[in-house]
């Protein structure tokens, strides 16, 4: 998007005039713009009318009394670049673009299509084949159906690649008011970062929530998150399609652990964007961001007055990663000075129903229990339905000493019920007045809790001073990639302070000399760039400990190789010292994604990677923290540790290699295509990259 088209995108959304162009659908359109008090200009444009309700009607565009600042565009596909294009001449500003018929049809769609986009000019075009856009902070709507939103004067913003979905949040039940909600269509023009660029620093917009498929843009979508970061405005992303990256990344093992779908999420938390499954999650996590902030780390007190409430909370917290810290000595004591006999003290906490209403108590319970460790809180309570009010003030007793705990603990709180319906609007106004979310359903609430943990430390890291991240493109030219022979890339490796084997370049003949002078046990691998993968190519033969058995091993590799490449195979080995007391493998490897740039994937290495799926991908750059948080989360941890009484892993020695990989990547920029170490070696003592295998345009 360019300036203009970011100034027109501002007249788009806050428009002091809006044209209608069409039939039926942009009468309808009209009649709601007037009808939710919008106190600009409402125009009609159609040569077959004299008025849009109680709007005038003009008989084509260039009769508008001036230049609209947004348009509703809903006319046959086939003249929809020449009305554009009158738009264009007259400075209108921004145009939603109703009809549909166009790129998604293909073909003669796809022409005519990008005619839309040459008579666009500078106007920000949305569409086309779009829902439209409501604007429920001056009631300009672009909509040509009806909606069951209302006037507010700030609210999250949705923005939606799918027009239905985006239709269904509006009728939501869960007292969420949207300021803004904004269907994409075809994106030929704007996209998803658009918009959210042109609401980032609107004080109308307490949070986003996007449906999206692809990113066009991604260093502009992580600027448009820092800017809404800075102003503690969280956004919630429901990603859909797992999409896998072009075939050049199917020659490394990072590039089959490294798809697309996991490029998204890396980005994801790195910028703090709470990512959903589904469109309940996506209002639930909104409503806890927007309602009661997000939570530093995944700590969370829950308490409940059910012994069921606190099995299902357990189960559900353990499914999503969250953490429940148990009282320590002193916490339980003072726990005990109020707690029935009957109850048991942990937490989750059933207070248990003598406690039930019992107001100056619970808050005596609830702030004992918060003792600082815990991120949030958690109010488990099923609201009885309007007619049975008997108990209501039970009910509120307990919520009330719950706020006054969890204000005075300054932690982010929710009051969920167990099941969704059992919370009614009054209640739900009532905690969000309190700034607590009030939450429907167990697992939904402490899925969404879990689903805003990476905004909350986002947010702490922004108070903190720590820069903001944007991804740094800088992509290979794919024509000219070279593969690096073994023995080439671990020079480069040692160049760069990454621990290899000692090794030698030798032929048949000379192995076994070689081998000697190196001490066995050897490793023999078959050099140059014949095979990538040593193993399927049976080019690799392990713990030799004899001159004989590197003699043998050689023939054998030749033949094999050979065998396997269909033609002879060149007498050119790899001798190299054997590591013989690592700890377990793991895989180090570096992608140069266009779209995403450098992308650093740690996972459990060796001959089954694939299979054990155990990664984690990091965006370049990286700190030595970050590296070490991503070794740490890995299932293969507990070895690095010390499992059952085995040696631990050089923890630090791991990160420093792994920290000077990543240097590495960052120092070719553009000349890398891709790297790949698996194994790297974890040993009681350093550690050590055994094979390599990178891909780099010449310099």
């Amino acid at each position: 998007m360019n300036q203009r088209q970011s100034e027109n995108l501002a007249r788009l959304l806050a428009p002091r005039q809006v044209a209608f162009i069409g039939g039926d659908e942009a009468l309808f359109a009209s009649r709601q713009c007037a009808e939710s008090g919008f106190t600009g200009n409402i125009w009609g444009v159609n040569p077959r009318r004299k008025h849009f309700g109680d709007s005038p009607c003009f008989a084509s565009v260039a009769d508008l009394p001036v230049a609209p600042d947004a348009v509703f565009l809903a006319v046959p596909r086939q003249v929809v670049p020449d009305v554009v294009e009158q738009l264009d001449v007259i400075g209108a500003g921004g145009i939603v673009c109703y009809t549909a018929g166009f790129g998604e049809l293909g073909g003669e769609g796809l022409a005519l299509e990008q005619a839309l986009v040459e008579a666009s000019g500078d106007m920000a075009l949305a569409g086309p084949n779009v829902f439209g856009m409501l604007n429920y902070v001056t009631g300009a709507h672009l909509w040509p159906f009806s909606h069951g939103g209302e006037r507010v004067e700030n609210g999250p913003a949705i923005i939606s690649q799918s027009g239905m979905l985006s239709s269904y949040l509006l009728t939501n039940r869960r007292s969420l008011r949207f300021s803004y909600v904004i269907g994409a269509g075809n994106q030929s023009v704007l996209g998803v970062e658009d918009y959210l660029e042109g609401l980032a620093d609107n004080p109308a917009v307490t949070g986003f929530g996007l449906y999206l498929e692809t990113l066009r843009d991604v260093p502009g979508f992580a600027n448009a998150v820092n800017r809404a970061l800075a102003r503690n405005v969280p956004v919630v992303v429901l990603k859909v399609g797992q999409s896998e990256l072009a075939s050049r990344t199917t020659v490394t093992h990072t590039g089959s652990l490294a798809g697309s779908d996991v490029l998204y999420q890396a980005l994801f938390d790195r910028l703090g964007v709470a990512r959903v499954s589904n469109p309940s999650l996506l209002l639930e996590t909104l409503q806890m961001l927007t309602a009661a902030g997000g939570p530093a780390g995944p700590a969370l007190a829950a308490f409940t007055c059910s012994g069921g409430d606190v099995a299902m909370l357990a189960d559900c917290g353990e499914a999503q990663g969250i953490v429940f810290h148990q009282p320590d000595q002193k916490t339980e004591q003072a726990l005990r000075q109020w707690l029935p006999e009957i109850a048991t003290v942990s937490n989750p906490l059933d207070y248990t129903t003598p406690l039930w209403g019992q107001e100056q108590v619970l808050e005596k319970v609830f702030t004992a229990a918060l003792d600082g460790k815990h991120d949030a809180a958690l109010l488990v309570q099923d609201y009885p339905p309007p007619g049975l009010d008997a108990d209501r003030p039970l009910y509120q007793a307990d919520t009330r000493a719950f706020i006054h705990a969890t204000q005075a603990a300054g932690v982010p709180a929710a009051v969920c019920s167990s099941l969704p319906e059992n919370l009614d609007s009054e209640t739900q106004g009532l905690l969000i007045a309190q700034g607590i979310a009030p939450l429907q359903g167990i697992s939904e609430a402490v899925t969404a809790i879990a689903a805003a943990v990476p905004f909350g430390r986002a947010r702490r890291t922004c108070q903190d001073g720590v820069p903001s991240f944007v991804p740094r493109l800088a992509a290979a030219d794919e024509t000219t990639l070279k593969t690096l022979d073994e023995w080439e890339g671990k020079r480069l490796l040692v160049k760069h302070d990454v621990p290899v084997p000692e090794g030698r370049i030798v032929s048949a003949s000379t192995a076994a000399e070689k081998a000697a002078d190196i001490g066995f046990p050897v490793a023999l691998k078959l050099a140059g760039d014949q095979t990538l993968h040593k193993t399927e190519a049976g080019a690799l033969r392990l713990n030799l400990n004899s001159k004989e058995e590197v003699t043998r091993a050689a023939a054998e590799i030749l033949a094999s190789a050979s065998n396997y490449l269909g033609n002879p195979a060149k007498d050119c080995f790899l001798v190299e010292q054997m590591v013989t007391n690592s700890i377990t493998e793991l895989l180090v490897g570096v992608q140069n994604e266009p779209q995403f740039g450098l992308a650093l994937t740690l996972a459990s290495g060796g001959t089954l990677v694939e299979v054990l799926a155990d990664s984690r991908t990091l965006l370049l750059p990286v700190d030595q923290q970050d590296i070490r948080g991503a070794l740490l989360s890995l299932k293969l941890a507990p070895l690095l540790a010390g499992y059952r009484n085995r040696p631990a892993a050089d923890i630090d020695a791991l990160v420093d290699a792994i920290s000077a990989i990543a240097n590495l990547a960052q120092a070719l920029g553009s000349r890398l295509g891709e790297l790949d170490i698996n194994p790297l070696m974890a040993m009681p003592r350093g550690c050590v990259a055994v094979d390599a295998l990178i891909r780099l345009c010449p310099d």
